[in-house]
C-alpha cells in the first residue's frame, strides 16, 4: 500500500472495504430489519470458526475513500450496519460522522478487541477468547452476543456478561458448523437462565447475504 493511501486508512478517510451490500439483518436485537453492510476487511483475532476468513487481510481489498462508502450506502437504508473483519482495527470516526450526517442509524459488529472509535447507536459485541474485548466496549455494548462452539463457551459467556452494564441484552448464539449439537443445549441453558436470549443467524435459514 502507498504511504500516501496508507496515511489515509491510518485516518479513517479511506478504509479496506471488502464489500457493501442491502439485506436483512439475520442476528441479535435487530433480526429482520432491512439493513445495509458495510463489510470493512483487516482481523487479526483469528477465530477458527470465521465464516468471512477471506475478511481477514486488509491488503486484499482496495482501500476507498470513506466519503463514497457513506453516499452508497445512504441510498439504500437508515440502518447501516458496520461489520468485519474487525471494524475497530481502524479509525471509524470519519465514517461514522458522515453516516450520521446524513441522519443514519449506525450499528457496529465488533468483537471490541480494539479501542472504540466511532459515534454509534447500537453497539453489537461478540467477544473472542483469543483477543478479549476493551473495557470500554463491554460497559458501551448494547448487546452481547456469544457464539457457543462447545460447553465451555457457556463459562465464557457469564464471564463476558458481568463485564456489560445492566442494560446490555444478551445473546447466545449456536456457531453454524455446530448448531444441532449445541442448540437443545442452549435452549436448556437460556430456559434455566431467562435474562439470555437466543440468537440464531437468520439469515442462513432464509438463503440471503
Amino acid at each position: 500500500m502507498k504511504k500516501d493511501i496508507q496515511e489515509l486508512v491510518n485516518k479513517g478517510e479511506m478504509l479496506p472495504l471488502m464489500e457493501e451490500f442491502y439485506t436483512i439483518q439475520g442476528e441479535g436485537f435487530y433480526k429482520g430489519t432491512a439493513a445495509y453492510f458495510i463489510r470493512v476487511g483487516g482481523c487479526d483475532v483469528g477465530c477458527h470458526w470465521c465464516d468471512v476468513k477471506e475478511s481477514w487481510d486488509a491488503e486484499l481489498h482496495p482501500p476507498t475513500e470513506t466519503s463514497k462508502i457513506v453516499e452508497k450506502a445512504a441510498l439504500h437504508s437508515k440502518t447501516i450496519v458496520v461489520t468485519g473483519g474487525e471494524p475497530l482495527t481502524w479509525d471509524m470516526t470519519a465514517l461514522t460522522t458522515q453516516l450520521k450526517a446524513k441522519g443514519l442509524h449506525v450499528h457496529i459488529e465488533t468483537s471490541g478487541a480494539y479501542p472504540l472509535t466511532g459515534i454509534w447507536d447500537w453497539i453489537c459485541l461478540s467477544p473472542k477468547k483469543l483477543k478479549l474485548p476493551t473495557a470500554e466496549v463491554s460497559e458501551k455494548a448494547n448487546e452481547l452476543k456469544v457464539i457457543i462452539f462447545n460447553r465451555d463457551d457457556f463459562k465464557f459467556a457469564e464471564e463476558q456478561a458481568a463485564l456489560v452494564s445492566e442494560d446490555c441484552i444478551l445473546y447466545m448464539q449456536p456457531e453454524w458448523s455446530k448448531r444441532d449439537k449445541m442448540i437443545p443445549e442452549i435452549v436448556e441453558y437460556v430456559m434455566a437462565n431467562p435474562r439470555w436470549k437466543v440468537s440464531l443467524q437468520t439469515h442462513k435459514y432464509l438463503n440471503i447475504p
